[in-house]
C-alpha cells in the first residue's frame, strides 16, 4: 500500500484503536460490581481482526490478562465457527485453559459485524470476587473443587441473554448480584468498542478491517524483530526458589537469543503441585512474555504481531504447564514470580538493563465475614496490595507497588466499605527494601479485623515468607513476608485461617532487592531514606556507613519537622 494518504489514515486509526481500548477499560472500571475490577483494575480489554488476531489492548489492566486474553478469541471461533456468529451475539468463558488461567477471570466476546458481514471482535475480561467452590484459595486438590467452570458458551445470542445460563451461574456463586453484575459489566465494554469501532470505519470509508490488520501487524512484527535482532545470539538462564504451599518450589527459565526470536523454556522447574497453585501454560506465557517485551521492545503496542516473536514453552505436568484438573486458583502467587526469572537469565544476556528481584507476587488476602448470630448476613472481601519493586539499575525500586501485575492497591474506605471489616494499620514498613547504590522498593504494614458482631476466615495468598527477593550486583535481599495474627499466632501464607473474635491479621508485605554496593549509595540518599524512616538508624550507620555527624543532623531535622508539626496542629484546635 503505496498511498501517503492512506498510511497517515492507517496511523491514526491504529492510535483511535488503542484509544476505544482504553475508554472500554474505564468504562469496565467505572460499571463493574467487584472491587478487584472497580478500585484495583484487575481487568483486560482488546480488539481483534475477524482472523481472531489481537490488533490493539488497553493500557489499564494486568499482563496475566493482557497477554493471556491474546489467544482466546481464536478458542471461540474455532469452537463456534465465523458462520454461526450473528449480530447480538455474545460468548463467554472462564476456563482456566482457554482464558486467563483460574475460574476467578470471566472472558466476554462480542463479534463486530459492518454491512453484515464479520470483521472484527472486541473481548474483555476481569477477575471476580467469588465464583463459587471453596471460595479463592489454594486448599482445592481439583479444579472442579474450585468454583463453577463456565465452558465456552453463547451467552446471548441474537440480542437474547441466556437467562437459564446466568441463573446456574447465580446458583453456584455466594455473591449473585456482584458477579452477574460483573458479566454485565463486560458485555457493555464490548458494547462500546463495538460502535466505537463502527463510527471509526464510517468515518474512514477508504480504508477496511483487513488493511488494517494488515498495516498494524506487519509494521509491529517488523519493528520487534528489529530490536531483537539488535542483541547479540546467546543463551543463559535463571533460577528462583520460592516458597510453594507446603513446600519450597523452584522455577528456572533458559532464554536463547537467535536473530530475531527469543525463546524461554522452562524446563527444570518444579512439577505440578498438589494444592492450587499451580500455573496453566497460556499464564506462564502471558508473564513470561510481559518480561521479555520489556527487555527488548517496551515501546510497541501490545498485538498479536509484537508478542509473536517471544516463543515460551514449559514441560506438560510441570507446575507451569499444569494439566487439567489441576487446582488452579492461586496461579498468580507463582505465575506473577516469572518475570524475575526471566530477568535472571536476561541479567547475563543484557547486562545492566534489567532490575533487581522484588516482591513479585500480589500480596492479597480475602476475608468472609458472618455475623456471630448465625444470620444469613455474610460478605466476601477481596483486598488487592504490593510490596516493594527491585531497584533498577539507574533507580530505586519503587515502594507498595504492583509488579509485575501492574494492578491498583484497593483504598482503606473501598475496603471497609465492601463489608463489615476494619483497616487499623497502612504504612510503609521501614528497612523492608534491600540496601544497595540504590535500594529496594518498601514492603509495606497492614492491620486487619472484622467489627464487633462479626467473625471472619482470612484466606491468604503471599509468598517470601521463607525466600526473599535477591538483589543484584552486590545489593542486598529485600524483607520477607510476615504473616501472624496480633495474638502472636504465625499464619500459613496461602492458607484459609479462622481468625478468633476480636483478633486481628498483622501483615508485613515483602520488599524489594538492592542493586549495587550499598557503600556506593549516594549520601544524600541515604540522609533521605533515614528522614522519611525508609530505613532504621542502624542501617544507615552500620550498612550504608553514616557519619555520627550526619545522623546528629537528621535528628535535628526530624526534630524539628515534629515541633513544626505539633505547633501546626496545635493551632488548627485553637490552642
Amino acid at each position: 500500500m503505496s498511498d501517503p494518504i492512506d498510511q497517515v489514515a492507517l496511523q491514526v486509526i491504529w492510535n483511535r484503536l488503542l484509544a476505544i481500548v482504553e475508554e472500554q477499560a474505564q468504562s469496565l472500571v467505572r460499571t463493574a460490581f467487584s472491587t478487584s475490577v472497580r478500585e484495583a483494575g484487575d481487568l483486560s480489554v482488546g480488539v481483534y481482526d475477524e482472523a481472531g488476531r489481537m490488533l490493539a489492548q488497553a493500557v489499564t489492566g494486568t499482563p496475566g490478562h493482557v497477554n493471556s486474553m491474546a489467544a482466546a478469541v481464536r478458542h471461540f471461533i474455532d469452537h463456534f465457527g465465523a458462520e454461526d456468529m450473528h449480530e447480538g451475539d455474545v460468548f463467554i468463558t472462564n476456563d482456566p485453559w482457554l482464558g486467563t488461567g483460574h475460574l476467578h477471570d470471566i472472558t466476554v466476546v462480542t463479534p463486530i459485524f459492518k454491512d453484515g458481514g464479520l470483521v472484527a471482535f472486541s473481548a474483555c475480561t476481569a477477575h471476580v470476587v467469588d465464583i463459587g467452590g471453596r471460595g479463592f484459595g489454594a486448599d482445592a486438590s481439583s479444579v472442579y473443587e474450585e468454583g463453577i467452570r463456565l465452558p465456552l458458551m453463547r451467552l446471548a445470542a441474537r440480542g437474547a441473554f441466556d437467562q437459564t445460563l446466568l441463573s446456574m451461574l447465580r446458583a453456584n456463586v455466594r455473591e449473585p448480584d456482584q458477579v452477574v453484575g460483573d458479566v454485565y459489566a463486560l458485555c457493555t465494554c464490548n458494547n462500546i468498542g463495538l460502535v466505537r469501532l463502527a463510527d471509526l470505519l464510517d468515518e474512514f470509508r477508504s480504508v477496511d478491517m483487513p488493511m488494517i490488520s494488515r498495516f498494524i501487524l506487519e509494521k509491529s512484527d517488523r519493528a520487534t524483530r528489529e530490536k531483537i535482532a539488535e542483541i547479540a545470539n546467546g543463551t543463559a538462564r535463571g533460577e528462583m526458589t520460592i516458597d510453594g504451599y507446603s513446600q519450597p518450589v523452584n522455577l528456572c527459565a533458559t532464554v536463547t537469543v537467535k536473530d530475531d526470536v527469543v525463546c524461554c523454556d522452562f524446563a527444570g522447574s518444579a512439577g505440578e503441585d498438589a494444592n492450587g497453585i499451580n500455573v496453566p501454560l497460556v499464564y506462564t506465557q502471558a508473564y513470561a512474555c510481559f518480561a521479555l517485551k520489556c527487555a527488548f521492545a517496551p515501546e510497541i503496542p501490545n498485538n498479536y504481531a509484537s508478542l509473536a516473536p517471544f516463543i515460551v514453552t514449559a514441560p506438560k505436568g510441570s507446575i507451569l504447564n499444569a494439566q487439567h484438573p489441576a487446582p488452579v486458583a492461586l496461579r498468580h502467587t507463582v505465575g506473577q514470580m516469572l518475570p524475575d526469572v526471566v530477568f535472571g537469565a536476561l541479567d547475563h544476556l543484557l547486562p545492566g538493563r534489567v532490575p533487581a528481584e522484588g516482591a513479585g507476587t500480589l500480596c492479597n488476602f480475602q476475608m468472609s465475614t458472618r455475623r456471630d448470630d448465625a444470620t444469613a448476613s455474610r460478605s466476601e472481601v477481596l483486598v488487592f496490595n504490593s510490596g516493594g519493586c527491585g531497584a533498577r539499575p539507574y533507580a530505586d525500586g519503587l515502594s507498595a507497588t504492583a509488579f509485575p501485575s501492574g494492578v491498583m492497591s484497593v483504598p482503606v474506605e473501598a475496603t471497609e466499605h465492601a463489608g463489615p471489616v476494619v483497616i487499623w494499620r497502612k504504612e510503609l514498613r521501614t528497612d523492608s527494601g534491600g540496601t544497595g547504590t540504590f535500594r529496594g522498593g518498601l514492603g509495606q504494614w497492614m492491620e486487619v479485623g472484622a467489627l464487633p458482631g462479626y467473625q471472619y476466615e482470612f484466606s491468604a495468598m503471599f509468598d517470601r515468607l521463607q525466600h526473599a527477593a535477591t538483589g543484584r550486583g552486590g545489593g542486598g535481599s529485600g524483607g520477607k513476608t510476615i504473616l501472624k495474627t496480633a495474638s502472636g499466632q504465625d499464619l500459613g501464607g496461602k492458607s484459609r485461617h479462622s481468625i478468633n473474635p476480636g483478633d486481628r491479621v498483622v501483615m508485613g508485605f515483602a520488599g524489594g532487592a538492592g542493586y549495587g554496593d550499598p557503600c556506593s549509595r549516594d549520601e544524600a540518599a541515604v540522609k533521605q531514606d533515614l528522614l522519611r524512616d525508609y530505613i532504621s538508624l542502624q542501617t544507615a550507620r552500620e550498612v550504608y556507613g553514616l557519619s555520627d555527624a550526619a545522623i546528629d543532623e537528621i535528628e535535628q531535622r526530624r526534630l524539628w519537622c515534629h515541633q513544626w508539626q505539633a505547633t501546626k496542629d496545635g493551632s488548627l484546635c485553637g490552642e
